[in-house]
Protein backbone atom coordinates (compact mmCIF):
# COMPACT_ATOMS: atom_id res chain seq x y z
CA UNK A 1 0.00 0.00 0.00
CA UNK A 2 1.50 3.52 -1.11
CA UNK A 3 0.71 6.08 1.75
CA UNK A 4 1.82 8.91 -1.02
CA UNK A 5 1.09 10.09 -3.98
CA UNK A 6 1.66 7.77 -7.18
CA UNK A 7 2.19 8.10 -10.97
CA UNK A 8 3.57 5.27 -12.99
CA UNK A 9 6.46 6.43 -14.91
CA UNK A 10 7.99 4.66 -17.41
CA UNK A 11 9.16 7.70 -19.10
CA UNK A 12 9.48 10.84 -16.85
CA UNK A 13 7.80 13.25 -19.60
CA UNK A 14 4.14 12.83 -21.33
CA UNK A 15 5.30 13.94 -25.14
CA UNK A 16 5.74 10.30 -26.18
CA UNK A 17 1.94 9.37 -25.56
CA UNK A 18 0.58 9.68 -28.71
CA UNK A 19 3.32 7.60 -30.02
CA UNK A 20 2.90 5.06 -27.07
CA UNK A 21 -0.89 4.93 -27.90
CA UNK A 22 -0.29 4.34 -31.47
CA UNK A 23 2.20 1.31 -31.36
CA UNK A 24 0.13 -0.26 -28.76
CA UNK A 25 -3.53 0.32 -30.60
CA UNK A 26 -1.68 -1.18 -33.92
CA UNK A 27 -1.02 -4.17 -31.88
CA UNK A 28 -3.26 -4.41 -29.27
CA UNK A 29 -6.62 -2.97 -30.05
CA UNK A 30 -9.52 -4.71 -29.86
CA UNK A 31 -7.72 -7.79 -28.95
CA UNK A 32 -7.75 -9.60 -25.25
CA UNK A 33 -4.12 -8.12 -23.14
CA UNK A 34 -4.87 -10.78 -20.24
CA UNK A 35 -2.39 -13.69 -20.46
CA UNK A 36 -1.29 -13.20 -24.11
CA UNK A 37 2.15 -12.86 -23.41
CA UNK A 38 3.16 -12.60 -27.22
CA UNK A 39 0.97 -9.32 -27.49
CA UNK A 40 3.42 -8.44 -24.29
CA UNK A 41 6.31 -9.50 -26.23
CA UNK A 42 5.50 -7.60 -29.54
CA UNK A 43 4.56 -4.89 -28.05
CA UNK A 44 7.76 -4.29 -26.24
CA UNK A 45 9.79 -4.79 -29.27
CA UNK A 46 7.77 -2.21 -31.23
CA UNK A 47 8.38 -0.02 -28.20
CA UNK A 48 12.31 -0.60 -28.75
CA UNK A 49 12.68 -0.31 -32.67
CA UNK A 50 10.62 2.76 -32.49
CA UNK A 51 13.43 4.26 -30.00
CA UNK A 52 10.26 4.75 -27.37
CA UNK A 53 11.96 2.12 -24.94
CA UNK A 54 15.28 1.50 -24.26
CA UNK A 55 16.58 -1.90 -24.74
CA UNK A 56 16.77 -4.09 -22.34
CA UNK A 57 17.42 -6.98 -21.26
CA UNK A 58 14.27 -9.20 -21.86
CA UNK A 59 15.81 -13.22 -21.21
CA UNK A 60 12.87 -14.07 -19.04
CA UNK A 61 10.19 -13.34 -21.81
CA UNK A 62 7.87 -12.25 -19.89
CA UNK A 63 6.95 -8.53 -21.82
CA UNK A 64 6.84 -6.88 -18.28
CA UNK A 65 7.90 -3.71 -19.62
CA UNK A 66 4.91 -3.99 -22.18
CA UNK A 67 2.61 -4.13 -19.17
CA UNK A 68 4.25 -1.32 -17.68
CA UNK A 69 3.73 1.19 -20.97
CA UNK A 70 -0.21 -0.37 -21.45
CA UNK A 71 -0.42 0.98 -17.46
CA UNK A 72 0.68 4.47 -18.32
CA UNK A 73 -1.68 4.33 -20.86
CA UNK A 74 -4.56 3.52 -18.56
CA UNK A 75 -3.29 5.43 -15.86
CA UNK A 76 -4.60 8.39 -17.88
CA UNK A 77 -7.80 7.41 -19.68
CA UNK A 78 -6.58 6.33 -22.75
CA UNK A 79 -7.38 2.82 -23.16
CA UNK A 80 -9.45 0.14 -20.79
CA UNK A 81 -10.78 -3.27 -21.14
CA UNK A 82 -14.27 -4.00 -22.06
CA UNK A 83 -16.23 -5.62 -19.16
CA UNK A 84 -18.45 -7.70 -21.96
CA UNK A 85 -15.97 -9.23 -24.38
CA UNK A 86 -12.26 -8.97 -22.28
CA UNK A 87 -11.06 -6.74 -25.70
CA UNK A 88 -8.94 -3.81 -25.34
CA UNK A 89 -10.55 -0.67 -26.45
CA UNK A 90 -9.91 3.32 -26.83
CA UNK A 91 -11.52 5.85 -25.04
CA UNK A 92 -12.25 9.18 -26.29
CA UNK A 93 -9.23 10.85 -25.77
CA UNK A 94 -7.40 7.83 -26.85
CA UNK A 95 -9.52 8.24 -30.02
CA UNK A 96 -9.23 11.93 -30.24
CA UNK A 97 -4.74 11.19 -30.09
CA UNK A 98 -5.21 8.62 -32.87
CA UNK A 99 -7.29 10.81 -34.82
CA UNK A 100 -4.66 13.52 -34.72
CA UNK A 101 -6.28 16.38 -32.15
CA UNK A 102 -3.57 18.37 -30.27
CA UNK A 103 -2.26 16.08 -27.86
CA UNK A 104 -1.50 18.97 -25.36
CA UNK A 105 -5.39 20.41 -24.97
CA UNK A 106 -6.22 15.89 -24.76
CA UNK A 107 -3.98 15.20 -22.37
CA UNK A 108 -4.48 18.26 -20.40
CA UNK A 109 -7.65 17.36 -20.11
CA UNK A 110 -6.31 14.21 -18.75
CA UNK A 111 -3.99 15.20 -16.34
CA UNK A 112 -6.51 18.03 -14.65
CA UNK A 113 -9.19 15.21 -14.09
CA UNK A 114 -6.39 12.41 -12.52
CA UNK A 115 -7.88 11.57 -9.49
CA UNK A 116 -6.83 9.13 -6.14
CA UNK A 117 -9.08 6.60 -6.05
CA UNK A 118 -9.06 6.19 -9.63
CA UNK A 119 -8.83 2.60 -11.79
CA UNK A 120 -5.51 2.57 -12.31
CA UNK A 121 -4.85 3.76 -8.43
CA UNK A 122 -6.93 0.81 -6.73
CA UNK A 123 -5.30 -1.71 -9.13
CA UNK A 124 -3.25 -4.40 -8.45
CA UNK A 125 0.67 -3.86 -8.12
CA UNK A 126 -0.42 0.28 -7.13
CA UNK A 127 -2.85 -0.03 -4.42
CA UNK A 128 -2.70 3.64 -3.45
CA UNK A 129 -3.82 4.11 0.09
CA UNK A 130 -7.88 4.58 0.50
CA UNK A 131 -7.23 8.00 2.67
CA UNK A 132 -6.66 9.81 -0.87
CA UNK A 133 -9.55 11.39 -2.62
CA UNK A 134 -7.72 14.30 -4.47
CA UNK A 135 -7.07 15.15 -7.47
CA UNK A 136 -3.50 16.11 -7.18
CA UNK A 137 -2.79 18.11 -10.54
CA UNK A 138 -5.71 20.60 -9.72
CA UNK A 139 -4.37 20.98 -6.53
CA UNK A 140 -0.65 21.87 -7.15
CA UNK A 141 -2.24 24.45 -9.52
CA UNK A 142 -4.26 25.64 -6.76
CA UNK A 143 -1.29 26.21 -4.44
CA UNK A 144 0.69 27.83 -7.34
CA UNK A 145 -1.85 30.78 -7.70
CA UNK A 146 -1.74 31.10 -3.73
CA UNK A 147 0.00 34.48 -3.06
CA UNK A 148 1.28 32.45 -0.01
CA UNK A 149 3.22 30.30 -1.91
CA UNK A 150 3.24 31.15 -5.34
CA UNK A 151 6.16 28.38 -6.44
CA UNK A 152 6.67 25.41 -5.42
CA UNK A 153 10.06 23.22 -5.43
CA UNK A 154 10.58 19.32 -6.42
CA UNK A 155 11.44 19.03 -2.54
CA UNK A 156 8.32 20.81 -1.14
CA UNK A 157 6.21 18.33 -2.96
CA UNK A 158 8.31 15.77 -2.17
CA UNK A 159 8.16 15.69 1.65
CA UNK A 160 5.19 17.75 1.90
CA UNK A 161 2.35 18.03 -0.36
CA UNK A 162 2.47 14.19 -1.72
CA UNK A 163 2.58 12.83 1.39
CA UNK A 164 0.06 14.97 3.04
CA UNK A 165 -2.09 16.67 0.74
CA UNK A 166 -5.09 13.88 0.99
CA UNK A 167 -8.23 15.39 0.09
CA UNK A 168 -9.32 18.77 -1.34
CA UNK A 169 -11.26 20.58 1.90
CA UNK A 170 -10.65 23.71 3.06
CA UNK A 171 -8.64 22.07 6.30
CA UNK A 172 -6.63 20.25 3.72
CA UNK A 173 -5.71 22.98 2.19
CA UNK A 174 -4.96 25.69 4.66
CA UNK A 175 -3.00 22.35 6.61
CA UNK A 176 -0.95 22.47 3.09
CA UNK A 177 -0.45 25.83 3.19
CA UNK A 178 1.08 26.21 6.43
CA UNK A 179 2.94 22.91 6.54
CA UNK A 180 4.67 24.42 3.32
CA UNK A 181 5.60 27.84 5.42
CA UNK A 182 6.37 26.01 8.19
CA UNK A 183 8.70 23.88 5.84
CA UNK A 184 10.81 26.77 4.10
CA UNK A 185 11.37 28.35 7.80
CA UNK A 186 12.50 24.90 9.66
CA UNK A 187 13.30 22.29 6.59
CA UNK A 188 13.68 18.68 7.14
CA UNK A 189 13.00 19.46 11.26
CA UNK A 190 9.45 19.87 10.71
CA UNK A 191 9.17 16.40 8.92
CA UNK A 192 7.65 13.66 11.61
CA UNK A 193 9.73 11.44 13.54
CA UNK A 194 8.43 8.41 12.21
CA UNK A 195 8.48 10.10 8.32
CA UNK A 196 10.42 7.17 6.84
CA UNK A 197 8.57 4.81 8.68
CA UNK A 198 4.80 6.22 7.15
CA UNK A 199 6.39 7.06 3.66
CA UNK A 200 8.68 4.10 2.90
CA UNK A 201 8.72 2.77 -0.89
CA UNK A 202 6.65 0.61 -2.37
CA UNK A 203 9.65 -2.00 -2.05
CA UNK A 204 9.88 -1.44 2.23
CA UNK A 205 13.59 -0.37 1.76
CA UNK A 206 15.52 2.76 2.86
CA UNK A 207 18.05 3.96 0.54
CA UNK A 208 20.51 5.37 3.39
CA UNK A 209 22.13 7.22 0.83
CA UNK A 210 19.25 8.85 -0.89
CA UNK A 211 16.81 8.51 1.60
CA UNK A 212 14.02 10.90 0.48
CA UNK A 213 14.55 9.61 -3.77
CA UNK A 214 11.88 7.38 -4.23
CA UNK A 215 9.40 10.83 -3.29
CA UNK A 216 12.02 12.92 -5.05
CA UNK A 217 11.66 11.31 -8.26
CA UNK A 218 7.91 11.06 -7.72
CA UNK A 219 7.50 14.83 -7.51
CA UNK A 220 10.46 15.17 -10.51
CA UNK A 221 7.92 13.03 -12.63
CA UNK A 222 4.70 14.84 -11.38
CA UNK A 223 6.62 18.17 -12.33
CA UNK A 224 7.39 17.14 -15.52
CA UNK A 225 3.40 15.91 -16.08
CA UNK A 226 2.08 19.50 -15.30
CA UNK A 227 5.10 21.33 -17.08
CA UNK A 228 3.10 19.44 -20.44
CA UNK A 229 -0.07 21.61 -19.70
CA UNK A 230 1.94 24.74 -20.79
CA UNK A 231 0.30 26.39 -17.41
CA UNK A 232 4.02 26.50 -15.61
CA UNK A 233 7.57 27.28 -16.17
CA UNK A 234 10.52 25.49 -14.32
CA UNK A 235 13.04 27.77 -12.94
CA UNK A 236 16.02 26.23 -11.39
CA UNK A 237 14.33 23.58 -8.73
CA UNK A 238 10.88 25.82 -8.61
CA UNK A 239 7.63 25.74 -10.68
CA UNK A 240 5.47 28.50 -11.27
CA UNK A 241 2.43 29.80 -12.96
CA UNK A 242 3.38 31.20 -16.09
CA UNK A 243 1.94 34.85 -16.33
CA UNK A 244 0.51 34.86 -19.19
CA UNK A 245 -1.56 31.38 -17.72
CA UNK A 246 -2.98 32.60 -14.92
CA UNK A 247 -6.07 33.93 -15.81
CA UNK A 248 -6.80 29.91 -18.02
CA UNK A 249 -5.58 28.44 -14.17
CA UNK A 250 -8.24 30.49 -12.88
CA UNK A 251 -11.19 29.88 -14.96
CA UNK A 252 -10.03 26.19 -14.54
CA UNK A 253 -10.09 26.40 -10.78
CA UNK A 254 -13.56 28.06 -10.90
CA UNK A 255 -15.09 24.95 -12.71
CA UNK A 256 -16.34 22.52 -10.17
CA UNK A 257 -15.87 18.84 -11.53
CA UNK A 258 -17.54 16.14 -9.61
CA UNK A 259 -15.31 13.28 -9.01
CA UNK A 260 -15.82 10.10 -10.90
CA UNK A 261 -17.07 7.33 -8.91
CA UNK A 262 -16.90 3.77 -9.08
CA UNK A 263 -13.27 3.28 -9.33
CA UNK A 264 -13.38 -0.73 -9.42
CA UNK A 265 -15.46 -0.65 -12.29
CA UNK A 266 -12.87 -0.46 -15.05
CA UNK A 267 -15.24 -0.05 -18.33
CA UNK A 268 -17.37 2.07 -16.20
CA UNK A 269 -14.78 4.20 -14.48
CA UNK A 270 -12.44 4.95 -17.89
CA UNK A 271 -15.00 5.77 -19.87
CA UNK A 272 -15.92 8.53 -17.84
CA UNK A 273 -12.59 9.44 -17.29
CA UNK A 274 -11.49 9.13 -20.90
CA UNK A 275 -13.69 12.20 -22.13
CA UNK A 276 -11.99 14.34 -24.51
CA UNK A 277 -12.56 18.16 -24.79
CA UNK A 278 -15.27 17.62 -27.73
CA UNK A 279 -17.55 15.68 -25.36
CA UNK A 280 -19.55 15.97 -22.59
CA UNK A 281 -20.62 11.97 -22.37
CA UNK A 282 -19.61 8.47 -24.08
CA UNK A 283 -22.69 7.42 -25.52
CA UNK A 284 -20.70 4.94 -28.31
CA UNK A 285 -21.59 1.45 -28.60
CA UNK A 286 -18.90 -0.69 -28.85
CA UNK A 287 -20.44 -4.15 -28.40
CA UNK A 288 -21.22 -4.35 -32.43
CA UNK A 289 -18.46 -6.46 -33.81
CA UNK A 290 -16.31 -5.29 -36.96
CA UNK A 291 -15.48 -7.24 -39.74
CA UNK A 292 -11.19 -6.38 -39.51
CA UNK A 293 -10.16 -5.31 -43.11
CA UNK A 294 -7.00 -4.97 -44.95
CA UNK A 295 -7.88 -1.39 -45.27
CA UNK A 296 -8.34 -1.15 -41.11
CA UNK A 297 -5.07 -2.78 -41.15
CA UNK A 298 -3.25 -0.44 -43.06
CA UNK A 299 -4.69 2.68 -41.74
CA UNK A 300 -3.38 1.63 -37.77
CA UNK A 301 -0.26 1.64 -39.50
CA UNK A 302 -0.22 4.61 -41.43
CA UNK A 303 -2.00 6.57 -38.23
CA UNK A 304 0.95 5.23 -35.82
CA UNK A 305 3.88 6.34 -38.50
CA UNK A 306 1.98 9.85 -39.45
CA UNK A 307 1.42 10.78 -35.48
CA UNK A 308 5.10 9.80 -34.74
CA UNK A 309 6.18 12.20 -37.20
CA UNK A 310 3.96 14.97 -36.35
CA UNK A 311 5.18 15.17 -33.22
CA UNK A 312 8.51 15.87 -34.88
CA UNK A 313 7.55 19.05 -37.67
CA UNK A 314 4.59 21.23 -37.84
CA UNK A 315 2.41 19.19 -40.70
CA UNK A 316 -0.34 21.73 -42.15
CA UNK A 317 -1.20 19.70 -44.96
CA UNK A 318 -0.83 16.26 -46.48
CA UNK A 319 2.12 16.71 -49.06
CA UNK A 320 3.67 14.50 -51.39
CA UNK A 321 6.79 14.20 -49.02
CA UNK A 322 4.61 13.44 -46.02
CA UNK A 323 3.02 10.43 -48.15
CA UNK A 324 6.47 9.52 -49.64
CA UNK A 325 7.69 9.23 -45.93
CA UNK A 326 4.93 7.12 -44.68
CA UNK A 327 5.41 5.24 -47.39
CA UNK A 328 8.86 4.11 -46.55
CA UNK A 329 8.05 3.58 -43.58
CA UNK A 330 5.34 1.19 -43.67
CA UNK A 331 5.77 -0.67 -47.24
CA UNK A 332 1.78 0.89 -48.17
CA UNK A 333 0.86 1.59 -51.35
CA UNK A 334 1.34 5.23 -51.94
CA UNK A 335 -2.48 6.08 -53.22
CA UNK A 336 -3.96 3.78 -50.50
CA UNK A 337 -1.19 6.24 -48.00
CA UNK A 338 -2.66 9.72 -49.80
CA UNK A 339 -6.17 8.37 -49.11
CA UNK A 340 -5.70 7.33 -45.41
CA UNK A 341 -3.88 10.56 -44.70
CA UNK A 342 -6.72 12.62 -46.98
CA UNK A 343 -9.68 10.98 -45.13
CA UNK A 344 -8.19 11.24 -40.95
CA UNK A 345 -6.18 14.48 -41.15
CA UNK A 346 -7.11 16.67 -44.34
CA UNK A 347 -5.79 20.17 -42.63
CA UNK A 348 -2.59 17.94 -41.19
CA UNK A 349 -1.76 18.61 -37.31
CA UNK A 350 0.46 21.79 -37.26
CA UNK A 351 -1.09 22.12 -33.12
CA UNK A 352 0.54 18.26 -32.52
CA UNK A 353 4.40 20.03 -32.50
CA UNK A 354 3.32 22.58 -30.32
CA UNK A 355 4.23 20.55 -27.28
CA UNK A 356 7.76 20.21 -28.47
CA UNK A 357 8.44 23.18 -29.46
CA UNK A 358 7.22 24.43 -26.00
CA UNK A 359 10.25 22.58 -24.33
CA UNK A 360 12.56 23.71 -26.92
CA UNK A 361 11.51 27.77 -25.32
CA UNK A 362 12.81 26.79 -21.86
CA UNK A 363 16.09 24.76 -22.31
CA UNK A 364 18.62 27.77 -22.63
CA UNK A 365 21.36 26.99 -25.19
CA UNK A 366 20.90 22.90 -25.01
CA UNK A 367 18.22 22.80 -28.22
CA UNK A 368 19.18 26.73 -29.17
CA UNK A 369 19.44 25.69 -32.95
CA UNK A 370 16.71 23.32 -32.80
CA UNK A 371 14.07 26.34 -31.47
CA UNK A 372 15.69 28.23 -34.56
CA UNK A 373 15.02 25.40 -36.51
CA UNK A 374 11.30 25.42 -35.43
CA UNK A 375 10.92 28.71 -35.46
CA UNK A 376 11.35 28.65 -39.30
CA UNK A 377 9.38 25.69 -39.87
CA UNK A 378 6.43 27.00 -37.90
CA UNK A 379 6.52 30.59 -40.18
CA UNK A 380 6.93 28.96 -43.10
CA UNK A 381 4.39 26.21 -43.00
CA UNK A 382 2.07 27.50 -40.85
CA UNK A 383 2.14 31.69 -41.51
CA UNK A 384 2.82 30.90 -44.97
CA UNK A 385 6.41 32.94 -45.20
CA UNK A 386 9.74 32.51 -46.80
CA UNK A 387 11.68 31.42 -44.26
CA UNK A 388 15.38 31.14 -43.61
CA UNK A 389 17.34 30.36 -40.76
CA UNK A 390 20.12 32.91 -41.00
CA UNK A 391 21.28 32.48 -37.52
CA UNK A 392 24.50 30.57 -38.41
CA UNK A 393 26.01 33.04 -40.99
CA UNK A 394 26.86 35.04 -37.95
CA UNK A 395 26.24 38.22 -36.40
CA UNK A 396 22.73 38.21 -38.11
CA UNK A 397 19.38 37.13 -36.50
CA UNK A 398 18.29 33.90 -36.09
CA UNK A 399 15.22 33.52 -38.35
CA UNK A 400 14.77 36.02 -41.85
CA UNK A 401 10.99 35.99 -42.87
CA UNK A 402 10.06 37.36 -46.32
CA UNK A 403 6.55 38.11 -47.57
CA UNK A 404 6.43 38.52 -51.51
CA UNK A 405 2.49 39.10 -50.80
CA UNK A 406 3.03 42.44 -48.44
CA UNK A 407 6.42 42.98 -49.65
CA UNK A 408 8.75 43.07 -46.19
CA UNK A 409 11.07 41.27 -44.30
CA UNK A 410 10.79 40.82 -40.81
CA UNK A 411 13.30 39.01 -38.26
CA UNK A 412 12.90 36.83 -35.89
CA UNK A 413 15.48 36.30 -32.67
CA UNK A 414 14.98 33.23 -30.58
CA UNK A 415 15.72 33.50 -26.71
CA UNK A 416 15.18 29.81 -25.23
CA UNK A 417 14.70 31.06 -21.57
CA UNK A 418 12.01 31.56 -18.94
CA UNK A 419 12.81 35.28 -18.06
CA UNK A 420 14.50 37.01 -20.97
CA UNK A 421 15.42 40.46 -20.96
CA UNK A 422 17.64 42.40 -23.64
CA UNK A 423 20.98 43.63 -22.62
CA UNK A 424 22.98 46.22 -23.62
CA UNK A 425 24.85 44.06 -26.09
CA UNK A 426 21.88 42.22 -27.68
CA UNK A 427 20.17 45.84 -27.53
CA UNK A 428 23.12 47.29 -29.84
CA UNK A 429 23.32 43.59 -31.69
CA UNK A 430 19.84 44.16 -32.73
CA UNK A 431 20.15 47.90 -34.30
CA UNK A 432 23.75 47.90 -35.42
CA UNK A 433 23.81 44.08 -36.85
CA UNK A 434 20.21 43.06 -37.57
CA UNK A 435 18.62 45.98 -38.54
CA UNK A 436 21.11 48.08 -39.89
CA UNK A 437 23.08 45.81 -41.50
CA UNK A 438 20.28 43.64 -43.10
CA UNK A 439 22.49 43.15 -46.49
CA UNK A 440 24.88 41.23 -44.86
CA UNK A 441 22.44 38.07 -44.47
CA UNK A 442 19.32 39.09 -47.16
CA UNK A 443 19.35 40.03 -51.05
CA UNK A 444 15.31 40.57 -50.74
CA UNK A 445 15.03 44.12 -51.75
CA UNK A 446 11.97 44.77 -49.40
CA UNK A 447 12.42 46.89 -46.38
CA UNK A 448 12.45 45.69 -42.92
CA UNK A 449 8.93 45.67 -41.15
CA UNK A 450 9.55 44.44 -37.91
CA UNK A 451 11.57 42.54 -35.22
CA UNK A 452 10.39 40.32 -32.69
CA UNK A 453 11.78 38.17 -29.70
CA UNK A 454 10.47 34.96 -29.17
CA UNK A 455 10.89 33.23 -25.80
CA UNK A 456 9.55 31.35 -22.60
CA UNK A 457 9.04 34.25 -20.78
CA UNK A 458 10.25 37.87 -20.54
CA UNK A 459 11.25 40.55 -17.85
CA UNK A 460 9.25 42.85 -15.55
CA UNK A 461 10.71 45.75 -17.74
CA UNK A 462 10.69 43.88 -21.27
CA UNK A 463 8.46 46.77 -22.38
CA UNK A 464 10.86 50.12 -22.48
CA UNK A 465 13.82 47.81 -23.55
CA UNK A 466 11.68 47.17 -26.77
CA UNK A 467 11.08 50.39 -27.34
CA UNK A 468 14.81 51.64 -27.01
CA UNK A 469 15.44 49.73 -30.16
CA UNK A 470 12.59 50.44 -31.77
CA UNK A 471 13.87 53.87 -31.19
CA UNK A 472 17.57 53.35 -31.96
CA UNK A 473 16.60 51.06 -35.27
CA UNK A 474 14.05 53.02 -36.69
CA UNK A 475 11.66 50.13 -37.43
CA UNK A 476 8.78 48.89 -35.00
CA UNK A 477 9.07 45.59 -33.00
CA UNK A 478 7.64 43.93 -30.43
CA UNK A 479 8.40 40.17 -27.93
CA UNK A 480 6.46 37.11 -27.86
CA UNK A 481 6.12 34.08 -25.23
CA UNK A 482 6.07 30.75 -27.23
CA UNK A 483 2.89 29.95 -25.15
CA UNK A 484 1.52 32.80 -27.26
CA UNK A 485 2.97 31.44 -30.40
CA UNK A 486 1.09 28.38 -29.95
CA UNK A 487 -2.34 30.17 -29.17
CA UNK A 488 -1.20 31.49 -33.18
CA UNK A 489 -0.82 28.57 -34.35
CA UNK A 490 -4.16 26.97 -32.94
CA UNK A 491 -6.26 30.19 -34.29
CA UNK A 492 -4.71 29.79 -37.60
CA UNK A 493 -5.89 26.52 -37.98
CA UNK A 494 -9.55 28.19 -38.12
CA UNK A 495 -8.64 31.53 -39.86
CA UNK A 496 -5.35 31.78 -41.15
CA UNK A 497 -3.19 35.18 -40.11
CA UNK A 498 -3.28 37.35 -43.26
CA UNK A 499 0.81 38.80 -43.51
CA UNK A 500 -0.61 42.35 -42.89
CA UNK A 501 -2.12 41.47 -39.85
CA UNK A 502 0.63 39.75 -38.50
CA UNK A 503 2.76 42.69 -39.14
CA UNK A 504 0.62 44.69 -37.17
CA UNK A 505 0.95 42.14 -34.38
CA UNK A 506 4.30 41.85 -34.45
CA UNK A 507 5.12 45.84 -34.28
CA UNK A 508 2.43 46.70 -31.68
CA UNK A 509 6.49 47.94 -30.31
CA UNK A 510 5.70 46.30 -26.55
CA UNK A 511 4.67 42.47 -25.81
CA UNK A 512 2.58 40.73 -27.42
CA UNK A 513 -0.50 39.78 -25.76
CA UNK A 514 -3.38 37.27 -25.81
CA UNK A 515 -5.63 39.82 -26.49
CA UNK A 516 -3.83 41.28 -29.64
CA UNK A 517 -4.03 37.89 -31.43
CA UNK A 518 -7.62 38.35 -32.17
Amino acid sequence: MLNYWWVTRPKRKLDSIPEVLAQFAEISLNQEWTGQREYHLAYETALEKAGLKRIGDRRDQTGGGARTYKAWLKSLGLIFTQESTGLIRLTLAGEALMNGDPPVPVLTNQILKYQFPSSFSVGRGVGVAARFRIRPFRFLLRLLSDDRIQSLSEEEIAKIVVTEADNESENCYEHIVSRLLQFRAEGDKCLDPDFFLKYQSSKGEINLAKPFSHLTDLANTIINWLEYTQLISRERDCIRLLPEKQDDVQQILSKEQPFIDKPTQEEYFQRKYGIDPKHTKDTRNLTESRTITPKMIAAQKVQQAYIALSLKQPITKISAPIVDYIVEKTGIDSQLVEEILIEKYPHGSPSAFMSEYFGMAFKGREEAADFEKATVELFQNVFGYEASHVGPIGRSPDVLLESKSAHYQAILDNKAYSRYTVSNDHHNRMVDNYIRDKAHYSTSPYPLAFFSYIAGGFGSNIDPQIQSIVHDGGINGSCITVSNIIRMVENSETTPYTHEKLRQIFGLNRQVLISDLQ
